[in-house]
């Protein structure tokens, strides 16, 4: 595996592979000593041209668990901020023998730019791109949903995709790396599903994806989901009105406390996820977030282990699973 930029080419034997590895990874977190030494004298660098503490917090942490040397570089205040571009930066970076480079950036493509211009000789993993993808966060989005479903069945998560179930994503999928490596990776999982969202909030030509396209949450819960994943309305890429107000964006799309009760009052055992950061009383309520349905601590602490399954197939090869560019 040299390289993981998206989850549309990830075929479903590789990304079981990947999410078995991240079970395995997960009981590392469980010992007295969170340590494995498979990455010792390998070095990572963060490199991030846009801000995400929670990101780049749980790739640093990924790494050290597996004992490698971190560098973690900021766009802001570096070279790159007087003009200094992409080629630059990884040159200067593969100076200091890095072995993975883990890259969230604002442009749609630029991961796959430093893994197939030649600039560099290192494992590139995409951490965000602009409007197009973020697999690793798909990924841990499966290893969730796989324990979640694990739970209620009382069966092993291992081998298993996600076969049958349905997830509603609603929200800004415009605007959303997220939904766009969910859909593709849910798919090729053997699930299902469901985007909600307003008009002016999805993409031109989302009714060719793989997904069903409705525009009423209410008539989407009511079908009962396995989860509903709600993302975070990007406000900061918003530089237009996409919808009247937040009050009434919270009304007709948000996850209110009287959605939450029709869940509970159907008996559903439907499961709230949320990438974060988490707009509360907007996309979803307080009530919600908190709630025994809410997985967003879970996914969290998933992302670590997924991360660690990413980093330790790139840099070990010890796997079948080969990532298509």
């Amino acid at each position: 595996m040299k390289h993981l930029l998206s989850t549309e080419n990830l075929t479903r034997d590789q990304a079981i592979e990947i999410l078995d590895t991240a079970d395995r990874m997960a009981d590392v977190g469980q010992q007295s000593v969170k340590k494995l030494p498979a990455l010792r004298g390998r070095t990572v660098v963060n490199l991030f041209f846009e801000d995400s503490t929670r990101t780049r917090i749980s790739f640093e942490t990924a790494a050290k668990r597996l004992s490698a040397d971190v560098i973690n570089f900021s766009a802001k205040g570096s070279s790159v901020s007087k003009g200094e571009s992409l080629k630059d930066t990884a040159q200067t970076l593969m100076a200091m023998e890095a072995d993975a480079v883990v890259i969230r950036h604002g442009a749609s493509g630029a991961p796959q730019q430093l893994a197939t211009s030649g600039w560099i000789d290192a494992a590139v993993l995409n951490a965000g791109d602009g409007k197009h993808e973020h697999p690793t966060q798909a990924l841990l989005d499966a290893m969730t949903l796989r324990e979640h479903r694990s739970k209620l069945a009382g069966t092993a998560t291992t081998g298993t995709g996600l076969d049958g179930m349905h997830v509603v994503i609603a929200g800004d999928i415009l605007h959303s790396r997220v939904a766009r490596s969910n859909m593709w990776l849910l798919n090729t999982l053997g699930a299902r599903v469901t985007f909600v969202a307003p008009p002016t909030l999805l993409p031109v030509g989302v009714e060719h994806w793989p997904a069903r396209i409705v525009f009423d949450l209410d008539q989407a819960l009511a079908q009962n989901p396995d989860a509903v994943m709600l993302l975070r309305v990007q406000r900061e890429r918003m530089h237009a009105a996409f919808f009247p107000s937040e009050a009434e964006y919270a009304r007709w799309w948000g996850l209110t406390p009287e959605r939450l009760a029709a869940l509970d009052a159907a008996g559903a055992t439907t499961a709230i996820m949320h990438p974060g950061p988490m707009n509360r009383g907007l996309e979803i309520s307080s009530v919600a977030a908190d709630s025994p349905r809410s997985t967003v601590l879970r996914q969290v602490a998933n992302g670590v282990s997924v991360r660690m399954a990413c980093l330790y197939l790139l840099l070990t090869g010890d796997n079948s699973a080969a990532q298509v560019l």
